[in-house]
């Protein structure tokens, strides 16, 4: 049995490697292949803010007035809030701030999805944008945020994400594991699928969407618990790319806490569950019949690495289990050994794809040197408790539920080549 679980292991283990050797070549290509030129004095395009926002009196005045202080022109820009199911005065703070707000109330069709649409279906005509930018309601956004995604748009792009830093990235461990992930995502992904050509993915917030594309699907029409990725491999599917923006930055305030953090990886494991089940046949078709690259690499964004990983867990668990049967203590240790021998494999990956991240964005991530390697050590603890996770959401009916944000202040004039933030909590209420 030990010699069939190291085969499995190392079986396993290649595999992963295999499938996701490309993501190595990307970091190979974000590094040195330069990035493509976007047009410097673009025309000036219309934009509409869109806010989904739930019990978010704390944060949303924050982000409405770092819209407010865009070095693009305000009589271009508008900002649309939508008040969903709030029980609290995130209307009346978001209004006061100056944005235009609807409040809905609908517990039954639950979700940023169906808030987004909501929204949309009831802005003034007289918006009339040529493009939406999409926010969620804890994000801060650095002062040159919409004149840089203006240029994406400006060079043909109908949808394009942009470069996505934390806010609160010294908090805990916690924090640190996903801002880390949105660094590397935005740097070792985004960026060289951008550089290549290739579609990008959106990851949640601080994105772009052409109005025509919202005439065409009439209205938001991603509805599943991540309607983030669904909204990518959709785009994949219909031939849109989705661009990439570098100097665009958004800070968004990640989840401190493990209880939020299960919670919300749970919704998202489940989601790409949704996204799998709906989307996968037709990235296979396209995969296959279109030679489509983006259909590879958004596959292998929704599926693969957590089945191998739930796969591994289940199979060394099962022999394990059969060792204290049998009342056998070496094949126990021998189980345990193979294990443990296969975790400390993706913990090497793991933790060379955080230290590579952290030193080429260092100016970009506020805290003390010490924490900034400490949380390169704990970054593939943090991504191997989305193993638990995501077996728990094969089985475990997932809804959306919101996130309580404390709210952080951006930094003015800080030094490196990206602006940073820094926590200065404000009080619950």
């Amino acid at each position: 049995m030990t010699e069939f679980l190291n085969w499995f292991n190392g079986i396993l283990f290649l595999l992963f490697l295999l499938l996701y050797s490309y993501q190595f070549f990307y970091l190979f290509v974000a590094l040195v292949m330069k990035p493509k030129q976007l047009p410097e004095n673009p025309k000036k395009y219309r934009y509409c803010v869109l806010i989904a926002a739930r019990n978010e009196e704390n944060v949303i005045g924050n982000l409405i007035r770092s819209i407010r202080e865009q070095t693009y022109p305000q009589e271009l820009v508008n900002i649309c809030v939508v008040a969903d199911n709030c029980t609290d005065q995130t209307a009346k703070v978001a209004r006061e701030a100056g944005a235009y707000v609807v409040e809905r109330f609908n517990q039954t069709l639950v979700g940023k999805g169906y808030a987004l649409d909501f929204l949309l279906k009831n802005i003034p005509a007289s918006f009339a944008p040529d493009a939406y930018l999409v926010f969620d309601a804890d994000n801060t956004l650095d002062p040159h945020y919409i004149e840089e995604m203006n240029k994406v748009y400006a060079a043909g792009y109908l949808a394009s994400t942009s470069y996505r830093n934390s806010c609160n990235y010294d908090s805990n461990w916690i924090s640190a594991g996903y801002g880390l992930w949105f660094l590397r995502e935005s740097r070792y992904l985004n960026q060289a699928r951008m550089k290549l050509g290739t579609s990008c993915a959106i990851s949640g917030t601080g994105f772009m969407i052409a109005a025509s594309l919202i005439r065409r699907n009439h209205g938001w029409i991603h509805h599943l618990l991540t309607e983030d990725i669904e909204f990518s491999i959709d785009s994949v599917l219909h031939g849109v790319t989705i661009g990439y923006c570098d100097k665009a930055i958004v800070y968004d305030e990640q989840p401190v806490t493990f209880r939020q953090s299960w919670n919300q990886r749970l919704r998202w494991s489940k989601g790409f569950y949704q996204v799998f089940g709906k989307y996968g046949t037709g990235l296979v078709r396209k995969l296959f019949c279109k030679k489509s690259f983006a259909a590879y690499d958004m596959l292998m964004t929704i599926a693969p690495a957590m089945l191998i990983s739930i796969g591994s867990v289940l199979v060394n668990g099962a022999c394990l289990l059969y060792g204290v049967l049998i009342d056998s203590p070496l094949l126990v240790a021998q189980c345990a050994e193979s294990a443990m021998a296969g975790v400390f494999n993706y913990y090497l990956v793991l933790f060379f794809l955080g230290i590579v991240t952290t030193i080429t964005e260092w100016n970009s991530i506020h805290a003390q040197t010490f924490k900034k390697l400490l949380y390169c050590l704990t970054f593939p603890l943090f991504m191997f408790t989305y193993v638990p996770i995501a077996i728990a959401a094969m089985r475990k009916k997932v809804e959306w539920t919101p996130i309580v944000h404390r709210g952080y202040q951006t930094v003015p004039g800080y030094a490196g080549r990206r602006s940073v933030t820094t926590a200065t909590k404000m009080p619950l209420s």
